[in-house]
């Protein structure tokens, strides 16, 4: 599936410490595994509480990217199909990348589809792991 215009959100958990170069992996791997362009991507989105993570920050800024952010209560409203009980009990909601990157693209409009379900990646050599989930306004 090729999107043209700029209509996906990529949503984000990630552990502290994170890199922009993990970040940047995962995302490259998921949008050549979902056949996926980069293009097409409007924005980042997370949780509140990594608003000031420096790799998230780093890589939006290399990219041009906003980053959307959500409070925890506002994440956990959102009905997602990989809901996680220890994210839950660490931060408050079940999800963060599915609920987040869902979150953003309804802001753009009504109709959202999940296209990519929640991915998590690690790097040999980095600390640290990273979620991705990929939602597309339509």
């Amino acid at each position: 599936m090729t999107i043209f215009s700029q209509v996906l959100w990529v949503g984000i958990g990630c552990q502290k410490g994170i890199s922009a170069q993990l970040i940047n992996t995962a995302i490259e791997k998921i949008f050549q595994n979902y056949q996926l362009t980069q293009t097409a991507i409007t924005g980042m989105a997370t949780i509140d509480l990594k608003a000031s993570e420096l790799g998230l920050i780093e890589f939006c800024r290399v990219n041009n990217w906003p980053l959307k952010t959500f409070p925890a209560e506002i994440l956990a409203g959102v009905c997602v199909p990989n809901p996680g009980k220890l994210i839950t009990e660490t931060v408050g909601t079940p999800s963060v990348a599915e609920a987040a990157a869902i979150m953003a693209a309804a802001q753009m409009t009504s109709e959202v589809r999940l296209l990519v379900p929640k991915q998590i990646f690690r790097l040999s050599g980095e600390v640290g792991a990273v979620t991705v989930a990929v939602a597309q306004s339509c």
